[in-house]
């Protein structure tokens, strides 16, 4: 990380110091950021003249000292506290009373960090996503004593670096590595409810809701002991609260040292010719000739295209005017958008035995894959049609086992409702909450961007059913939520 900070600088035109405690590694860091250059170069995104002048930029250097005339000191060491305030203080003896000092901490709180210095308000938080030189968000972290003026001229630097910079306050997991958690904390319980095979809850996400790897997989790229770590962390400095729980299953594959691609074997298995396993796909079954279209299937209006493009007739007949709301009727089954209920309490509590739900796609116009679930009381013909009809809509169906929410809708909800309490901590805008998601983990909307399309009502309603289902508060919803579900408000205006 530190060189690759190093690089963004030098490639902005800044004249950069190179420290690491390590002997030689400093010049073993110029050295790779030098051939980066020329790789650029090479494929033509910069000139052969700018990739020298920038490499000359860098200047490795053996002692603290000879780095006295910085203005701006980056940290990207070891992630433990004491290591980063001795730094900090020795820094602080060394270079002008207007330099900042800026931490490249994911998770240590920034006013922690600064409290011991003379001059804390110099400090803040400057959290590069990895590789530093292709990832675009930068979090600008201000701790209590942070001075604004500090975190705006980092703000200001990130910016004219080519960054998306974001304002964030300090707490834990900052913006994105707190929103993010339920990412994998949703996919980790549909897979301890044993509701499908870790392929195809990756294949659904990826597919169906449009996120660049499932969660599976991108545990296994970043590694289980650092997920973990980071997971168990912020559930730790949030006192416990079981939003943020760790998982029993992940915990075991730390434990059996399956810490992903770097070990050889996570979820999945990296060893050399090892088969990659396939999500597990409906067989081909047939679908109806007609089906009748009730009410509005809101977000879910995609479907009735692809199904008329298919040769299906589509009737259409009044029904509840709540939007998304309706259904679709094939054969004797009825086909629904999840609402956070199981299908069989669904069916039970409306009278529906052959109910059959289905999952949050990004969208249903396109989306190669749909998930679905099915009443404990649907009929197997009842849901082979369903699934047919699908499939000659182009769709490839996978079946989960009956869980609440399913998975696209639960995680889509659950992002939603903590980058909602995110807003309502003050730890960012809603515009910056939404970007850091966007450009940090590449999502394919901000979360709160995607909550103002479905409706923070239907949301809402999503998390009380989950919180019914499983009595947890882990699935209490945002107060900022409510609200905007009680008034209609949109969080970008």
């Amino acid at each position: 990380m530190g060189s690759g900070i190093a690089q963004v600088a030098a490639a902005a035109g800044h004249p950069v110091y190179l420290f690491d405690a390590r002997e030689g590694a400093a010049e073993q860091g110029r050295e790779r950021i030098a051939a980066a250059f020329d790789t650029l170069a090479g494929k033509g995104r910069m000139s052969a003249e700018a990739a020298r002048a920038a490499a000359t930029r860098i200047e490795p250097i053996q002692d603290l000292p000879a780095a006295r005339d910085a203005g701006l000191a980056v940290e990207a060491i070891v992630e433990d506290l004491a290591a980063k305030r001795a730094l900090f203080a020795e820094l602080e003896g060394l270079l002008a009373d207007d330099a900042i000092f800026a931490s490249n901490t994911s998770s240590l709180s920034i006013t922690a960090l600064a409290a011991p210095l003379n001059r804390p308000e110099r400090v803040a938080g400057l959290h590069f996503f990895n590789p530093a030189p292709v990832m675009k968000l930068v979090e600008v972290v201000s701790g209590l004593a942070t001075d604004p003026a500090v975190a705006a001229t980092l703000h200001a630097t990130a910016r004219a670096w080519g960054k998306v910079a974001v304002h964030a306050k300090s707490t834990p997991g900052f913006i994105v590595n707190r929103v993010a958690r339920p990412y994998y904390a949703e996919a980790l319980r549909v897979l301890a409810e044993s509701a499908a095979d870790v392929a195809t809850l990756d294949a659904v996400l990826r597919e169906g809701c449009g996120f660049p790897m499932g969660p599976f997989e991108l545990m296994d790229l970043i590694g289980h002991d650092v997920n973990f770590a980071v997971t168990a962390s912020v559930f730790e400095a949030h006192f416990q609260d079981k939003r943020y729980t760790p998982s029993l299953i992940q915990h075991e594959l730390v434990q059996a040292g399956r810490l992903g691609r770097k070990s050889g074997r996570g979820f999945y298995d990296y060893t050399p010719g090892a088969a990659r396993p396939q999500p597990v796909d409906e067989p081909a079954r047939q679908g109806v000739h007609a089906v009748t279209v009730v009410g509005d299937l809101g977000v879910a209006a995609g479907l009735i295209a692809r199904l008329e493009a298919a040769g299906i007739e589509v009737a259409r007949k009044s029904g509840s005017a709540e939007h998304g709301a309706g259904w679709l009727e094939i054969g004797s089954a009825r086909l629904m958008l999840s609402d956070g209920r199981t299908a069989t309490r669904r069916a039970v509590e409306e009278g529906v035995p052959n109910l059959v739900l289905f999952d949050l796609c990004l969208d249903y116009a396109a989306t190669p894959r749909l998930a679905v679930a099915a009443a404990d009381s649907c009929g197997a013909g009842a849901y082979r049609a369903v699934v047919g009809t699908l499939q000659a809509a182009g769709l490839a169906v996978n079946r989960i086992d009956d869980v609440a929410g399913l998975l696209g809708l639960r995680t889509v909800a659950m992002l939603a409702n903590e980058a909602a309490d995110a807003v309502l901590a003050g730890i960012g805008s809603a515009a910056d909450i939404d970007s850091a998601m966007r450009f940090g983990t590449n999502y394919p909307k901000g979360p709160l961007a995607w909550a103002d399309e479905l409706g923070a009502a239907y949301l809402a309603r999503v998390l009380a059913n989950l919180a019914t289902h499983y009595f947890d508060t882990r699935y209490r919803t945002s107060p900022l939520l409510q609200r905007k579900a009680l008034t209609g408000a949109a969080f970008h205006a």
